[in-house]
């Protein structure tokens, strides 16, 4: 009996001091949980207030000298084209870059939807940059093994017209300070006539009106959906890509990709997708050693007008000259 109640009372203080033991210990692990909750709650925010100010600095500095986003409207620096009477080309007069300005009209809609398609799927809802297209060009090149720009539309236009390539923390920021001032002074149409415009092709040609006469000797609106997908994926690698570059079939793999998009984005049917790569390695592509028409009488009409005008006009000013027919004459009896 005296034994129940020993037990009884020794056990039951020794099961109440385990019990407060165990609460202690509940309470200074939740206590330990809070008191980390909280160091990092406080390290995440002031590691956010060390990131804006630093942006903003960065912001601010990168903002000095910064070019005028109107200047992005090319103004000169078009080839003058040399016609006869009909309106065929005879020769291009240009410095180191041809270029032939197109309108937003006469560009075909597969031009525009496949440049969107392949470079920028987000153009037409974000505001000049995209945070998921530098996710999507990670994926692409981990995942993929494919190169893929994180760029958007409006900052590839930037850095073609207003700044350099050079790849520098502060030409990001410029280049994504300049493209959120393009945005809102342009619309999405302009924005993209200009890229279409501005765009390295490979060359000496920039702009779809240059790259559709260099690769296929006709004019942008007369453009098929095949040769629209070409051209849509030669900017991310002019040299690499291009029909005539030491890789001739690179262009195949790049245009079947260009395809893939559009399909995947609601610009094509399937039946026009899978039409499409049939089509592509039964394009046409301009002979690169035709030499051009009248060589002599062309010098001449380049001659008198650069004496009418000057050189860097003639070069560089976009002039549509119309010559007359010529006539031989007859040789007298």
């Amino acid at each position: 009996m005296f034994g129940f109640i020993f037990g009884r009372l020794f056990g039951r203080r020794r099961r109440i001091k385990i019990h407060e033991s165990s609460h202690l210990w509940r309470r200074s692990s939740r206590f330990s949980k809070v008191k980390l909750i909280r160091f990092l709650a406080l390290s995440f925010f002031v590691a956010v207030i060390f990131g804006v100010i630093v942006f903003a600095g960065l912001f601010a500095w990168a903002s000095r000298n910064l070019p005028a986003p109107d200047k992005v409207v090319r103004r000169e620096g078009y080839a003058t084209k040399i016609m006869d009477r009909e309106g065929k080309t005879l020769y291009d007069v240009y410095n180191e870059q041809r270029r032939i300005p197109v309108d937003f009209t006469d560009m075909p809609s597969y031009l525009k939807q496949a440049t969107v398609a392949i470079e920028d799927k987000n153009f037409y809802k974000h505001g000049g940059f995209d945070p998921f297209g530098w996710l999507r060009a990670a994926y692409s090149i981990i995942v993929r093994q494919q190169l893929a720009g994180g760029s958007t539309l409006t900052q590839q236009l930037v850095k073609n017209v207003l700044l350099t390539s050079q790849r520098t923390i502060t030409r990001k920021a410029k280049e994504f300070i300049l493209a959120i001032q393009i945005e809102n002074k342009y619309s999405k149409d302009q924005i993209l006539q200009m890229y279409l415009n501005e765009a390295p092709y490979g060359g000496t040609a920039w702009g779809v009106g240059a790259a559709a006469e260099s690769y296929f000797g006709k004019e942008v609106k007369d453009l098929s959906l095949a040769e629209s997908a070409i051209l849509a994926g030669l900017p991310q690698r002019p040299s690499y890509y291009s029909p005539f570059s030491n890789n001739p079939k690179a262009y195949l793999d790049r245009t079947a990709d260009v395809l893939r998009r559009m399909r995947e984005d609601g610009y094509l049917s399937k039946e026009q997708y899978e039409e499409s790569l049939k089509q592509l390695p039964q394009v046409k592509f301009k002979d690169q050693d035709s030499s051009f028409q009248a060589p002599h009488f062309v010098m001449y009409v380049k001659e008198l007008l650069e004496a009418r005008y000057g050189e860097k006009i003639v070069e560089q000013g976009g002039l549509r000259v119309t010559t007359p027919t010529i006539r031989r004459r007859s040789r007298p009896r």
